[in-house]
């Protein structure tokens, strides 16, 4: 057995050569699907109880405003997915951490496009297929990771891969021996988008399903592939039944038990469609007739742009959809596949769109139902009267062989009508036809797990009469690290190594110093010109290989936003970098109580010749909670305040200090206030007597011994941020 790696630091960055140590001795510690716990009586977060929420992560990040609410991270009821396809997998493992950390448990891996066309299963960490090679290294590193991601955050997190192509059985003994605890598996998908012949995609399937079911391993179907490759998704609603209902009855004869069934559940509609009379029918439907199995909902890619914002509208629109409906598994697509490029931060959004749309409607169903009489019925009842019509059909036509290639299925049409554009695939054609052999009387298969007859004698375990199978006893298991010399992991780590343990910092989006950053603009030009103007401005600025990857108009003549990534092409050593020293705050308690103390009052006010009043609003009045919120007593003098006036305030009212808040910058002018206000003050005789405190957009804390004020302070500043540096100058000069 591989040595226990010790339990990751949250302040250390994933060690990826100590998870490439002692893979073939390396054994997955726990097989199976794993779904969340939620308890019945819900969960009870800082002030708050929840009625469908998960047990809480021991470590996590939370939405961006948990910070307003003692940061608690409520965990939303069903499983939720992010999906991974860097195609090197030493970046995934990195990327599944913070996903992870964000809440998400059900990693899954996208296939490469080869996978489906493969015939034997790949060994090594080869580049160049597309994707994510899917291979038995890439899984045990993939999945040794993921112990330690486990532990970190403290709760079961599920692998998930592809079963599909005519390798399909190979794949699934693969994933069942290594651990992986979710896959897709779907004849249908094979046939229909792969061109993979119907008979040996069905002979296949069977033997995949039974080991999957073997390995515990929970299947997700592919019919949802039908409304996001159909011209008009929305119509083939009834065709998404049919094929979800020959999935399931498929995988129960081979040997699948229905709780590791689950259907890939795709609303076939989207804004600016009424998406809403279309998507939420179609959800109730197939629930009613699947209410045996588990559902898993994704967002339709068919519809999917390059425009992050549009992807995060419509699934929150599309999880609303999954808490009125159910959904065991919550799956967050991104728009990567608008923009073919798979971004770090976009996974991490897609999970946070779930969390916040969950949170913010936790218990929905306690106070809205679904009124099922009125058109939503006739919806749900005219689409499972077209299903079973379909089915029937089917039937009568000779079978589901016989309907694929009359063209039945992705036709564009709402059944019974046809445009006759559907994907035709003929008996004795595609990928690998002719391949079948018929099983001979006495075959023998020494080995588990495999569908059909067997001649074994009964009081045998399948696999005793040969030593055992690789199911049984891994120790069997031949493990093959790599094959080519150059293209693997190592050589990949080798070019990454500085930025990774070394002291070089480059941006990143899909791999480790792949130097990509996103730039936004609005240009106040047509489409063309701005195009060619972001991709100018761009090259400008020193990037590298400048592309446009998502653009708006915002009107035809006036302007287009757009996103431009490109490259840097230099490094940052971090040894160069000055890291502020971190200031540490007071505690509210220990803040009010010197305030009460010593009766702290202030004045305020916007100097020179400044009209900004925001800002400084916020940091003095409760309502943001500004200093007011201590017990703090200010005097607020406005805007275009004379520093003169401020000095002759605070002597008259006998403030401990001036706040004074200088937001123009040009000609230094910001400065030259600061200045005047610390000379001013000395002039007067009081500058022992007052604690000067000046902010603004351009202020930097380095600004403060330069001026002679006693704190400085820039954007992001809070009313805490000041009342403690005027309570720790008390404290300095020996007031307290």
């Amino acid at each position: 057995m591989a040595k226990k790696m010790k339990p990751l630091d949250p302040n250390e960055k994933l060690d990826i050569e100590a998870i490439l140590e002692d893979l073939e001795d390396y054994r997955p510690p726990r097989k199976g699907w794993t779904w969340r716990v939620v308890p019945e009586e819900g969960v009870d977060m800082g002030p708050f109880h929840y009625r469908n929420m998960a047990e809480p992560l021991k470590r996590s990040i939370g939405l961006p405003a948990s910070k307003y609410f003692d940061n608690i991270d409520p965990q939303p009821q069903p499983v939720v997915t992010t999906e991974i396809a860097s195609g090197r997998f030493e970046d995934d493992i990195r990327r599944m951490r913070m996903g992870a950390w964000h809440g998400a448990d059900h990693l899954m891996v996208i296939r490469h496009t080869g996978q489906s066309h493969i015939d034997g299963l790949m060994e090594g960490t080869p580049e160049g297929v597309g994707g994510v090679p899917i291979t038995r290294k890439q899984i045990r590193a993939s999945r040794k990771a993921i112990d330690l991601i486990e532990e970190e955050v403290g709760r079961p997190i599920n692998f998930h891969s592809y079963v599909s192509g005519v390798a399909g059985p190979e794949v699934a003994v693969l994933f069942a021996e290594e651990g992986i605890n979710g896959a897709h598996q779907d004849p249908q998908y094979n046939i229909l988008y792969r061109n993979i012949n119907m008979y040996r995609s069905f002979v296949d399937a069977a033997e995949a399903k039974k080991v999957m079911a073997a390995g515990g391993i929970f299947q997700i179907d592919g019919a949802h592939n039908a409304n996001a490759t159909a011209k008009a998704g929305w119509l083939v609603m009834p065709e998404l039944l049919v094929q979800h209902g020959i999935n399931c009855a498929f995988s129960i004869m081979a040997g699948m038990p229905k709780e590791l069934i689950g259907l890939s559940t795709v609303p076939p509609n989207s804004p600016p469609a009424p998406k809403f009379w279309y998507d939420l029918p179609y959800a109730v439907a197939l629930r009613e007739i699947f209410s045996d199995f588990k559902m898993r909902a994704q967002q339709n890619t068919r519809y999917i742009e390059s425009s992050i914002e549009e992807a995060i509208r419509t699934h929150t629109i599309d999880t609303l959809i999954s808490m009125l409906t159910s959904a065991d598994i919550q799956s967050t697509i991104t728009p990567d596949e608008g923009r073919n490029v798979p971004w770090h931060y976009n996974n991490i959004r897609g999970v946070q769109t779930v969390k916040q749309t969950w949170a913010a409607l936790d218990g929905i169903n306690e106070m809205i139902q679904i009124k099922r009489d009125g058109p939503l019925g006739e919806m749900v009842r005219d689409i499972k009267e077209r299903a079973v019509a379909f089915l029937e059909e089917i039937l009568e036509v000779g079978g589901y062989f016989a309907a694929v290639q009359k063209g039945f299925f992705v036709d564009s049409a709402q059944y019974p009508e046809r445009t006759g554009d559907g994907i035709a695939r003929q008996g004795d054609g595609g990928v690998a036809a002719g391949s079948i052999i018929e099983r001979e009387p006495d075959y023998m298969a020494p080995v588990c797990a495999h569908f059909g007859n067997n001649t074994m004698p009964a009081e045998l375990e399948p696999c005793q009469a040969s030593g055992g199978c690789t199911l049984c006893d891994p120790s069997l298991i031949t493990y093959i690290d790599e094959f080519d010399e150059e293209d693997n992991v190592h050589k990949r780590l080798e070019k990454t190594w500085d930025y990774r343990k070394g002291h070089l910092i480059r941006p990143e989006v899909e791999w480790a110093g792949d130097g990509t950053v996103l730039l936004e603009m609005m240009i106040p030009e047509n489409e063309d010109y701005a195009r060619e103007a972001g991709l100018e401005i761009a090259r400008r600025l020193g990037l590298e290989d400048p592309q446009v990857i998502n653009l708006m108009v915002l009107h035809p003549a006036e302007g287009c936003f757009l996103e431009v990534k490109g490259n840097v092409t230099f490094d940052i050593d971090r040894r160069d970098l000055k890291i502020p020293e971190k200031v540490v705050l007071l505690s509210e308690d220990e803040i009010k109580d010197a305030i009460k103390k010593t009766g702290l009052t202030v004045v305020a006010g916007t100097v020179g010749e400044d009209e900004h009043s925001v800002g400084l609003r916020e940091i003095l009045d409760i309502k943001h909670g500004g200093i007011e919120k201590y017990g703090v007593k200010y005097h607020y003098l406005g805007t275009s305040v004379p520093i003169e006036k401020m000095v002759d305030a605070a002597i008259e009212t006998g403030a401990q200090a001036i706040l004074i808040s200088t937001i123009i910058s040009h000609n230094d002018v910001h400065r030259m206030n600061m200045r005047k206000l610390d000379e001013l003050c000395r002039e007067k005789g009081i500058r022992d007597k007052v604690i000067l405190i000046a902010g603004g957009t351009q202020v930097s804390p380095e600004m403060a011994e330069e001026t002679g004020v006693d704190a400085t302070f820039g954007r992001g500043c809070k009313g805490i941020d000041v009342v403690d540096a005027i309570v720790k100058q008390m404290k300095e000069r020996g007031v307290l």
